[in-house]
């Protein structure tokens, strides 16, 4: 899969970016002729969360909770992890975009003079924010700093990062990005596991990234997955899997290389020959 931080960062032509500690924010502009990935569906994933604000353009995300069109106007938080990213090559698309890990999230919010509160509202891989005019000011002012030669101070990008956060968490109606915050600053590593892997199981990330999602080393991951799940990453991996891609071609009508795709599989050739031998029929029989 492809790390959406990094192949932004490929194309300094059509960006320019400014990094502060783990942070990094960017203006990346990508024209029609300039293509993020070469598919119109390209599997991509990120190991920080990104806030980003559409100048021009639009795209669609697809994750395992669904499918969310982002257009000229949007704010967006999305959540580490992966998705399948629906492009449009008869459009640009232009983007203010702040790449923000866990870490910098809690500590910005701990040193808010009234705590969040906690809500019982569930989020989503995607968040839509409320698009007051203050957060538009906000990543329109940006341009300030991105139409000059020299480059901010780190001091000065530092509080940028926590002003964006400060005033995505000062709205009420930013329900989703609320509990998000809350459970980052709160949620117990065994539930973080649970969802990063809920999350995620569908998209064919290596072992290690779904490590770094769940802001664990490799051997604790694997350890820590035993103890909670009572298998391997492998075989849970393939179970999910298989039975998503069953779900998707009896319920959602997809085509047996569709439901590969989308269930995690690269191989379709692998994919048949597990299916199979899981169910016991191929998967265009299963149809």
């Amino acid at each position: 899969m492809v790390n959406f931080q990094e192949r932004v960062l490929t194309y300094p032509q059509y960006c320019r970016q400014f990094s502060c500690g783990d942070s990094l924010i960017t203006i990346f502009n990508c024209p029609p002729e300039a293509r993020l990935m070469q598919n119109k569906l390209a599997d991509l994933w990120c190991h920080e969360n990104y806030i980003f604000y559409v100048l021009e353009g639009k795209k669609v995300w697809h994750t395992a909770q669904g499918a969310y069109e982002i257009g000229e106007g949007s704010c967006v938080l999305v959540r580490k992890g992966a998705c399948i990213l629906e492009q449009f090559f008869d459009i640009g698309f232009c983007v203010v975009l702040f790449f923000i890990p866990d870490e910098f999230i809690c500590n910005t919010l701990k040193n808010r003079s009234a705590p969040i509160a906690k809500t019982g509202s569930r989020y989503q891989p995607v968040m839509k924010l409320n698009s007051t005019e203050t957060l538009k000011s906000f990543f329109v002012s940006m341009y300030a700093y991105f139409s000059g030669t020299a480059e901010p101070d780190k001091s000065l990008l530092e509080l940028k990062f926590r002003e964006l956060i400060l005033t995505i968490a000062d709205n009420p109606e930013n329900e989703e990005a609320l509990a998000y915050f809350c459970s980052l600053m709160n949620e117990p590593q065994s539930v973080s596991l649970q969802r990063v892997m809920d999350d995620n199981f569908c998209f064919n990330l290596k072992l290690e990234q779904y490590a770094l999602l769940s802001n664990r080393s490799l051997s604790a991951f694997k350890r820590d997955f035993q103890k909670q799940f009572n298998s391997t990453p492998g075989k849970w991996l393939l179970e999910k899997r298989l039975h998503h891609a069953k779900f998707l071609l009896i319920t959602r009508n997809k085509t047996v290389s569709e439901a590969a795709f989308e269930s995690g599989f690269e191989n379709p050739s692998h994919f048949s020959r597990s299916f199979k031998e899981r169910f016991g029929v191929s998967p265009a029989a299963a149809k």
